[in-house]
């Protein structure tokens, strides 16, 4: 009798985690896809763009309101005092870019922060902390950040902040939400029993469960500092030292009935950036809600 071969048994498949299984989901989500691969496009641009185009955004390179592709070495044309178009999108990209990151991060730092501390502690805590949010939510988002700004000078850091103080309300009420949810599952109420403190509860049990939706939020807040940026920069309150693409359009508004380029080319770049970022941050809600995931 011939022995009988026995197969080996099957390796047992290893657990996907919650984000290598949120990345397998964006990664199906072809808008998705496309609003990274087109938001890497516009960071790699605004990073190493001047290699290939060094040009000086401020320095006057031809006549003033030059017609894309009518000077040499000109390719967008020139605004209205003769600087190169081209130059100051590459060069202003970076101002624009770093203030909606900045605004965002001050954004989800103060949301996070009070919504947590509503959330978890509940009580004359979490009634001052959503009255104070209320508060907030009220104001004239617009009108606070340019009052902020005026008060303390123009600045990319002015108005970074400006942006983020009028913007955590939204963080705020998420935040808030997702820890009155969190703080009565198990894990929590066993972290509790073997004396964990609040603020290991607040930072390791609860928080970390709690940053899918945050994430998403944080990212779509980059598109709207984006074009708070701009909209105070159309309305003279951005930093005139410092070339943006909002600074570009105020600073051309007067003359689009002559030139439609040095209006049209920074909002073009802005409305690129700002697409790319909400589809960027729909991908993420999708990949992590975890209805769709169950489908």
């Amino acid at each position: 009798m011939s022995a009988v071969t026995e197969r080996p048994a099957a390796a047992p498949a290893r657990p996907v985690s919650p984000f290598g299984e949120a990345w397998r989901m964006f990664r199906s989500n072809r808008p998705a896809l496309f609003g990274l691969v087109l938001l890497g496009a516009i960071v790699a641009a605004v990073g190493y763009g001047t290699l290939f185009h060094p040009a000086d955004p401020y320095e006057i390179v031809w006549a003033p309101l030059a017609a894309p592709g009518e000077a040499e070495g000109v390719p967008l044309g020139t605004d209205y005092i003769g600087r190169d178009i081209l130059a100051g999108l590459l060069k202003g990209g970076g101002p624009t870019l770093a203030v909606g990151a900045a605004a965002a991060l001050i954004t989800v730092a103060i949301g996070i922060t009070v919504g947590a501390l509503a959330g978890f502690f509940g009580g004359w805590i979490d009634n001052l902390l959503m009255r104070l949010t209320e508060f907030f939510q009220v104001l004239p988002a617009l009108l606070f950040a340019m009052v902020l700004v005026t008060l303390f000078s123009p600045s990319l850091t002015t108005i970074a902040v400006a942006i983020g103080v009028v913007s955590w309300p939204q963080t705020a009420r998420l935040t808030r939400a997702e820890f009155l949810r969190i703080r009565e599952l198990e894990y929590v109420t066993a972290a509790r029993a073997v004396g964990a403190r609040n603020g290991r509860i607040i930072g390791r049990v609860i928080l970390p469960n709690a940053l899918p939706p945050l994430i998403v939020s944080a990212t779509l807040t980059v598109g709207v500092a984006i074009l708070f940026e701009a909209g105070l920069s159309f309305l003279g309150l951005g930093d005139p030292n410092t070339m943006s693409w909002g600074l570009m359009i105020g600073a051309n508004r007067a003359y689009i009935l002559e030139a439609w380029w040095p209006v049209t080319f920074p909002g073009l770049a802005i409305f690129l950036t700002v697409l790319a970022v909400s589809l960027v941050g729909d991908g993420l809600n999708d990949a992590f809600n975890p209805k769709l995931r169950q489908r």
